[in-house]
C-alpha cells in the first residue's frame, strides 16, 4: 500500500498487532468516520474562538502568540502521533485543537482582506471531500498502483517546490511567479489543489485496507488523524487559490 500522506505510509497497517486487536477490538470504517467527525468538532471549537480574537483585534499580540503556539504544537503532536500510533486517541485530538488555532487565525486574516473567502473555501473543501468519496465508493476512481505512484510523486515534487524558496532565501535567491497572482501562480495553485484532493482517494483506500487487515481499534484515531492532515492541507491550498483569484480583481 502506498500513500503520499506522511501519517499513512506503507508500514502503517502492514503488520497488524493481532494481540492488541483481539483485546481492544478491531478498526472499522464506521469507527474511523466517527473519529474523524470528533476531530473536526475539536478543530472547530478553538478555530471559532481564535476567529473572534483575530477578527475583532487582529493586531493583538496574544492572538499571534496563540497561532504560533498552535503551529508548533500541531507539528509536535503530529510527529508524536506518527511515531507513537498507540497514543493517537490522545495526541490526535490535541493535534486537531492546535490546528484549529492556526486555521481559525489564518481564516480570520483572509476574511478581513477578502470578505466571503472563508465560506467559499470551506464549501469547496467539503464539496471536494464528498465528491471524491462518492467517486471512490462508486468505483469511478480506483486507487491502482500506478495512480498511487503518480500522486506520491506529485506530492513529493510539490513539497520540494515549497521547500526550495525557504532554502534559497538564505542565499538571496527568489523563485518568481508560483506564489504570485499571475496566470502561472494560479495555474500552480490549481495543480496543488488537484493533487491535495486526489490524496483523499489514497487515504480512503488506505483506511479501507486497514479495516480489512484487522488493525487494532486505536488505529481508527490514527487513520482519522491522517485524513485530517490531508483535509487541512486541502483547505489551506483552496484558501490560497481563492486569495490569488480575489487579488486580481
Amino acid at each position: 500500500m502506498r500513500t503520499a500522506n506522511p501519517a499513512l505510509n506503507g508500514n502503517t497497517f502492514g503488520r497488524p498487532d493481532h494481540a492488541s486487536a483481539a483485546s481492544s477490538g478491531r478498526m472499522t470504517i464506521n469507527g474511523t468516520v466517527n473519529k474523524t467527525g470528533v476531530l473536526l468538532v475539536i478543530l472547530l471549537i478553538p478555530a471559532t474562538w481564535i476567529w473572534g480574537q483575530v477578527y475583532g483585534a487582529w493586531q493583538s499580540p496574544a492572538a499571534g502568540a496563540l497561532m504560533m503556539g498552535g503551529l508548533i504544537g500541531g507539528l509536535v503532536f503530529a510527529l508524536v502521533t506518527i511515531f507513537k500510533k498507540e497514543w493517537s486517541p490522545v495526541t490526535a485530538p490535541l493535534y486537531a485543537a492546535c490546528e484549529g488555532l492556526v486555521l481559525g487565525g489564518i481564516s480570520a486574516l483572509m476574511e478581513m482582506r477578502f470578505p466571503g473567502i472563508v465560506i467559499q473555501a470551506v464549501a469547496l473543501t467539503a464539496g471536494t471531500l464528498l465528491c471524491l468519496l462518492l467517486a471512490y465508493r462508486s468505483g469511478l476512481i480506483r486507487a491502482t498502483e500506478n495512480f498511487k505512484l503518480g500522486i506520491v510523486a506529485a506530492t513529493g515534487a510539490i513539497a520540494l517546490i515549497y521547500l526550495a524558496p525557504f532554502i534559497l532565501g538564505f542565499f538571496g535567491v527568489r523563485i518568481p511567479f508560483i506564489h504570485e497572482n499571475g496566470l502561472i501562480g494560479i495555474g500552480f495553485s490549481l495543480v496543488v489543489v488537484a493533487v491535495a484532493a486526489l490524496n483523499l482517494v489514497l487515504d480512503f483506500d488506505f483506511i479501507e485496507q486497514g479495516a480489512e487487515h484487522g488493525a487494532p481499534r486505536y488505529m481508527e484515531w490514527y487513520a482519522a488523524f491522517g485524513l485530517m492532515v490531508t483535509l487541512v492541507w486541502l483547505y489551506l491550498e483552496i484558501l490560497r487559490l481563492l486569495a490569488k483569484l480575489n487579488s486580481r480583481r
